[in-house]
């Protein structure tokens, strides 16, 4: 347990790190302890060259909260450690839930019930936002995480992202607004026309078709933008999901909490090497890519290294990025889309200098049947559920943009009735609508091969898909479902 001193003597006991920004910001839930009163908090510890600036930020935006009368955790204490190295600012512990951590929740289940829960909670975070617009502020960082639910009322966090709404206040507000939607998973999107009413009515102005139309388009283009950044660039370099080491022989990348069960020597090349070449865990041998399966620490994982096959292979792949890094890239869209996929757990590219040579990708050994076999061993009410259930999956898909490329069976888990995407070093994220709509079709017509000897099974996800498809029925159309 950490304890710190600040300069007004008071004593801050951290009990459990919640979140850290290396180099900068450290969160803790910890306990204020001032004369004999103790006090329950959520603590920011502010480090670095910068560290003043920051907490000053910090403290204006809860200040700015506090006189626009909107709900915030109270400040309790705005101090530097007595020794000068570092800002502490100490918010009162409010019983309440994330807002993230509860739209996760309630879309665990599927059911009437739970899409009600989804809606109230998006309608409940709509008129915050636009409170925050009738103050004259707005939320430059705006993520579901920086908002608190308890019952009806709503905090807002993270007074550094408070800013005052000044420029251009109509279409920054708008975008603001359009970026809380993007927030929501792609099938809820039917709620942004109501939901905008909402803040219409919060704000006392006008009810537009057209704008609501533009906010819609605005929340899919943000979606697709923060998704793409967050996979392209943010998960090759350390941040809050993935630690990243690198030098001249290599590349690494880790996801936080892989290594807590086993050692870095597990991820050196000749140690996966080791694993690969055993035939007790070996699965594919093939010219270009080798696949094997190892236990580290507690956990089974998948190997798949990519093979160099001789020297002019060697010198195309040396500047490109490897399909070892588009699996690991692609692994995190599907996560942050919340699509269901094997977890990446680590990237290892070997390098001389700048040229990349062999790539390592690792991700969690998904311990299910494909789809093919799920469909030949389980009776029908299980089929029914799970051949939703890959209509779901394909349809978010196609809102998403996203072609997969290689929709046989075996790349199709499933597990707890639910499909997982797996092999992805082909998959592709599209910003041509006509360009993906002749990928999906394609991935449509490959995902059905598989069932051609199949009727009954055929006729059974084709219903489904018909059914989740309804207002996009041509592309079924294209692909030979009608």
């Amino acid at each position: 347990m950490l304890k710190f001193l600040l300069a007004n003597r008071a004593e801050l006991h951290c009990h459990q790190l919640v979140r850290e920004v290396v180099g900068r910001r450290s969160v803790y839930q910890a306990t204020l302890q001032q004369a004999d009163h103790h006090q329950a908090v959520f603590a920011k510890v502010f480090i670095g060259s910068d560290y003043a600036k920051y907490a000053r930020r910090d403290s204006a935006g809860y200040t700015r909260l506090s006189r626009a009368g909107i709900r915030t955790p109270q400040l309790l204490a705005d101090e530097p450690l007595h020794d000068g190295t570092a800002w502490i600012l100490c918010y009162r512990a409010i019983e309440a839930e994330n807002a993230e951590d509860l739209y996760a929740q309630y879309q665990l289940v599927d059911s009437v019930e739970s899409n009600q829960k989804r809606f109230d909670l998006m309608r409940q975070l709509t008129h915050t936002v636009a409170l925050h617009h009738n103050a004259g502020l707005i939320q430059t960082d705006l993520y579901l995480k920086n908002f608190l639910v308890k019952s009806d009322i709503v905090y807002t966090l993270d007074g550094d992202g408070i800013r005052p709404l000044v420029f251009f206040k109509k279409r920054r507000a708008l975008k603001n607004l359009s970026t809380l939607f993007s927030k929501m998973d792609v099938l809820d999107d039917a709620w942004i026309d109501p939901l905008y009413h909402v803040y219409c009515e919060t704000r006392g102005i006008s009810y537009s078709l057209f704008v609501s139309a533009k906010v819609w388009v605005q929340a899919q283009k943000i979606r697709h933008d923060v998704a793409n950044h967050y996979a392209n660039k943010k998960v090759f370099r350390t941040c809050t999901d993935v630690t990243v080491t690198q030098n001249a022989r290599q590349f690494l990348a880790i996801s936080k909490g892989f290594l807590v069960d086993c050692t870095d020597q597990q991820l050196e090349a000749k140690q996966l090497d080791a694993s690969l070449n055993s035939t007790k865990n070996n699965i594919k041998n093939g010219n270009t890519c080798t696949v094997g399966m190892a236990q580290m620490g507690a956990q089974k994982v998948v190997i798949k290294r990519y093979n160099i096959k001789n020297f002019w292979h060697g010198v195309k792949l040396a500047l490109r990025l490897s399909r070892a890094a588009k699996s690991w890239a692609n692994a995190h869209l599907l996560i942050i889309s919340n699509i269901p996929t094997a977890r990446p757990l680590a990237l290892l590219v070997e390098r001389k200098g700048r040229f990349r040579r062999r790539a390592y990708f690792l991700s969690e050994y998904c311990d299910a049947p494909d789809i093919a076999e799920f469909f030949e061993h389980h009776d029908l009410v299980d089929k029914e559920i799970v051949a939703k259930a890959l209509a779901t999956l394909f349809y978010k898909l196609y809102l998403l943009k996203i072609s997969h490329n290689d929709t046989k069976a075996s790349n199709i888990k499933v597990a707890d009735f639910k499909p997982v995407l797996i092999d992805l070093d082909a998959m592709q994220s599209h910003t041509s609508g006509w360009i993906f709509q002749g990928k999906h079709v394609r991935d449509l017509k490959r995902l059905m091969r598989n069932w051609m000897d199949d009727g009954e099974t055929t006729d059974l996800i084709r219903q489904a898909f018909i059914s989740q498809y309804r207002e996009e029925d041509a592309i079924l159309r294209l692909a030979g479902f009608n």
